[in-house]
């Protein structure tokens, strides 16, 4: 299967919210008042798996102007939350999307450490708490159908299609309409995303997170944990061998022990006698 992606362009997006209300519905999803999903001051939660940020900023006429930028997980073509989670509770399907099994996570939060773009949220208020993400209508995707952000956007922000597609189009707007910046976001960021963006504003003064280089993270983790199974062995042999001095040293003191007991019965066994026949002698006299 192709590997699916999402195109978002910014400026077509008019901050209205319905991608937000449909991902809370359509993932069951409670609403917080507490965490708004839209507006300047929405921020992602364990609640809002997707929200719509409004950024005042200054447009290339130098005049006070509006974006709002759609935020959720960029599902990443190599996921570093997916190298990060050794119980596979994340995983990347062949689709693109990095899909959560709640199942299997043993809540580690190694993957809030791990993302670069720092998604993942922890429910914090329950007694048995799971991280939550966007999915990306994984289930939706698999039954070829478009994620429901997508469905319900009404000026067609948001795009759906194979991620190679889906770059070809972004650049040929690019070349099309000049009030495009040059770059597409997600291309190559950290080894590149499924969700992508065109923007007629600087990425940076959006709220992006513009150094974080082209190459995947899994592949500095990879550096590193290919070198766990020899440490594994390694270590298991260095375990063993303390485990058998250990006990053996254990068993020469409990012999030890023994012997000296039974040296101080001997001793207070003779004290016993002398004492017995020094009493013995005092009653015949």
């Amino acid at each position: 299967m192709m590997t699916k992606g999402i195109l978002v362009d910014i400026p077509k997006c008019i901050g209205c919210g319905s991608c937000t209300v449909a991902c809370k519905l359509w993932n069951q999803v409670d609403f917080d008042d507490r965490y708004p999903s839209s507006g300047k001051e929405a921020v992602l939660s364990d609640k809002n798996w997707t929200i719509i940020v409004s950024c005042e900023v200054i447009d290339k006429e130098s005049r006070p102007a509006w974006r709002f930028i759609k935020q959720q997980c960029l599902h990443c073509q190599q996921p570093a939350c997916v190298s990060a989670c050794f119980s596979k509770a994340l995983q990347k399907n062949s689709d693109g999307a990095v899909v959560y099994y709640p199942h299997l996570c043993v809540g580690c939060r190694y993957c809030m450490v791990a993302c670069p773009f720092d998604i993942p949220r922890y429910e914090w208020d329950k007694t048995f708490p799971l991280v939550t993400k966007c999915q990306m209508c994984s289930i939706r995707i698999s039954q070829g159908e478009a994620p429901v952000c997508v469905m319900v956007c009404p000026t067609g922000a948001i795009e759906f299609d194979e991620r190679d597609s889906l770059l070809k189009k972004a650049q040929a707007k690019m070349n099309k309409d000049s009030n495009y910046i040059r770059g597409i976001y997600g291309e190559k960021e950290v080894g590149g995303t499924g969700w992508l963006y065109i923007s007629d504003i600087a990425f940076d003064q959006l709220g992006f997170k513009t150094n974080l280089g082209s190459d995947s993270l899994p592949i500095y983790s990879h550096n590193y944990l290919k070198y766990i199974p020899g440490i594994a062995v390694i270590w298991g042999m260095v375990l063993t061998v303390l485990y058998y001095y250990s006990k053996r040293k254990k068993e020469l003191l409990t012999k030890n022990q023994e012997l000296e007991d039974s040296s101080d019965n001997k001793q207070e066994k003779e004290v016993i006698r002398e004492k017995s026949f020094e009493t013995s002698k005092d009653k015949h006299n």
